[in-house]
Parts: structure tokens; sequence; C-alpha cells
């Protein structure tokens, strides 16, 4: 009754959200963007989604550990990818696409992940950044240009003079043709949970010398986040998160089902992902059975609640028969970034409402 197989149809239905945030599936801006391809402008919102998501699994794999001074200031987070405490320069920067020495702070940056665009702008890096993929719709001062982060050229790119270019993930081999001509390039992957997302920031900060930015960035996410976790209600909710009509799902493999694991629902994709792809795809027959309390759809999907409840059979699932069938911000749901918290909110007042209507 379901499928796990790889999610690399949303990157291409998406690649037009953003991800991740977006957007960005297919236009790594996801992620988002980052960011679980390309297609068309009207799908960027599932684009963003994808990829925010996709490069989760990569993040830890390819990040090192911060010396204990950067440590410290990214709020005791060690997980990272930079080979310096103190922020001075030189430093070296290791990520998927290898080690780069960068000799001073960039001055030039491309951004091509819509997550890694908002944490640039947040940390202060912002005046350094020259040019930002076409998923990268925030903030407002971003330097929208029409360069892709999915489909990539590299003399595009290089167009814009680079000193130092953000990705998600590597695409079109950009990593090798940038490393050709000796351009520095940091792959700033989505975070597979919450405290990995954290360590990114730190990285990003020590990358283009903003630590002390960075630091505030996961000072301001943390309290945030928290505050925002600790407003879910204490109960067991089943929950499900559909990115599109043939009912593909975030499982608790990937960057939005951590979110969801934090606030201790029960995320009925889990069982259907056994090999943690992240975005197992479910049958109709699946749902219903599972009978999800709450159910997540995005403000950039085709269809609305109502469309939701009008699906034949899907008026005895729980969550569509007490209305409680929620749209989120797509980018703010797939990209890792300060915008975050509100995503959590939204969904744990649905939760909220939910234990309040069965308890």
């Amino acid at each position: 009754m379901t499928s796990a197989k790889p999610f690399t149809w949303i990157v291409a239905l998406l690649a037009a959200i953003a991800l991740v945030t977006a957007g960005c599936v297919a236009d790594d801006e996801t992620v988002a963007a980052d960011e679980p391809a390309a297609a068309a402008a009207d799908e960027d919102a599932d684009t963003d989604d994808a990829m925010d998501e996709s490069d989760e699994e990569s993040h830890d794999d390819d990040s090192e550990d911060h010396d204990d001074d950067d440590a410290d200031a990214m709020d005791g987070e060690d997980d990272g990818a930079m080979e310096d405490a103190s922020g001075d320069f030189p430093v070296t920067i290791s990520s998927a696409a290898g080690d780069f020495t960068l000799e001073s702070a960039p001055q030039s940056i491309v951004s091509l992940s819509p997550s890694s665009t908002e944490l640039l702008f947040a940390m202060g890096a912002g005046d350094q950044v020259v040019a930002v993929d076409a998923f990268s719709n925030y903030p407002a001062e971003a330097p929208v240009t029409d360069l892709s982060g999915w489909d990539p050229n590299v003399e595009a790119v290089l167009g814009y003079e680079p000193d130092l270019v953000v990705i998600a993930n590597d695409a079109n081999d950009l990593v090798a043709g940038l490393t050709a001509v000796d351009i520095p390039v940091y792959v700033h992957a989505a975070p597979a949970d919450i405290e990995s997302g954290y360590a990114g920031v730190a990285d990003l900060g020590v990358a283009t010398g903003q630590i002390d930015g960075a630091a505030d960035v996961v000072a301001t996410m943390r309290t945030e986040m928290e505050a925002a976790l600790a407003a879910a209600p204490d109960a067991d909710v089943r929950i499900y998160h559909e990115l599109d009509e043939t009912y593909f799902s975030a499982s608790s493999a990937g960057f939005i089902g951590s979110v969801y694991a934090a606030m201790g629902t029960t995320n009925i994709a889990d069982e259907a992902d056994p090999d943690g792809t992240g975005f197992p795809q479910l049958t109709e027959e699946y749902i219903v059975e599972a009978d999800p309390e709450v159910m997540i759809i995005t403000d950039q999907v085709t269809y609305t609640p109502d469309d939701v409840a009008a699906r034949p059979g899907w008026g005895e699932i729980t969550a569509v028969a007490d209305g409680n069938v929620v749209v989120v911000n797509a980018d703010i749901a797939s990209r890792w970034g300060p915008r975050l918290p509100e995503f959590v909110t939204a969904v744990a007042e649905a939760l909220s409402e939910s234990a309040a209507v069965s308890g």
C-alpha cells in the first residue's frame, strides 16, 4: 500500500518554492533553495520543500567538528564544518565540496540556497552577498537573480565574480567547475534535525566572518523554538504532512518530520518509510486507516482544506472531521532559518486544538 521511493519527482515538480526556504527544491536556493529538476515557476513552493529537505541526510556526514572556541560561540554546538575558533582569517571551510582556505572574509558571496540566503542576511552578512538564486525571495533586500541552484550554470555564477559560493547540493558538477577556477564553495545542506541546524548556522558564521551574528541567530532561534515547542500539548497526536496530491509525505527521517518528532507527535508516514528516505509516498487507503488527527498542507499546493474534505472517504478521517487540516507557509516550513519558529507555533496551535477536541 505504500512505497518509499526517493523523492526525486518533487524536485522536478518544484523547480520553477521554494527548498527549505526555499524556494528551492528544484532551484537550490532548499530546501530550500535548499532546498525533500527544474519545472515551472508556478511550482515554486514545492520546489523549496524538496530542496530544503533533500539535502538533510548529507549534512552530518559532510561536516566536521568546530574547534572549542567556535563551539562556545555557538552556544555549545560542536558539530561544524569549519576549522577555526576565533573567526580570524585565514580559515579553512570543509563540506561536501571539499576543503577551501579563505584568506579573508568573503566580500562577493553568491548564494544558491534560499535557506542560506535567509541566514546570511540574519547574521549580518547581507552586505557581502552580491547575488542569490531566483527562489531566494526573503528577505526583500536579497539581490535576486535568475541563477538556479538545481540547474546551475558555472559561467553565469562566475559572472558575479564571487569569492565564495554557497549551495545546498552539487548539481551540474557546479563544484568541479568552480573549483577548476579556484572559487571556494561551501555546501550548506539542509539539517537532519534541529540541533544540526544550529551547527550549520555556526559554520556559515565562521565562513563569512560573522561569528557573533551567527551566535545571535542561534541564541534567538533556540529561545523562540523552545517557546514554540513548549506550546505544543503533552499529548500523542497523530500527524500527517502532505506534500502534494499524490500523497508524498514527510517522515521523521527528514527535517520537517524531525520538528514534528520534537513536538511529541506520532507521524503516520514513519511506518511507510522503513528505508528512512524522509519522503515516502502513501496511499489513500493507508492514510484513511492511519486516521491522522492533524493534517498539514502548504499554501503552495493547488487545493484547499475543503478540497481535502471532498475526497471520497476522507470525511471519516479525524483531522478532516474536526476541521484540523492546517495550511502553513511553504517557505517557512521548508527552510531552516530564523522564521522556523513561526511554523512550529502554527503546528503547536493545531495540535492543541486537536488535543482539546479529543480530550
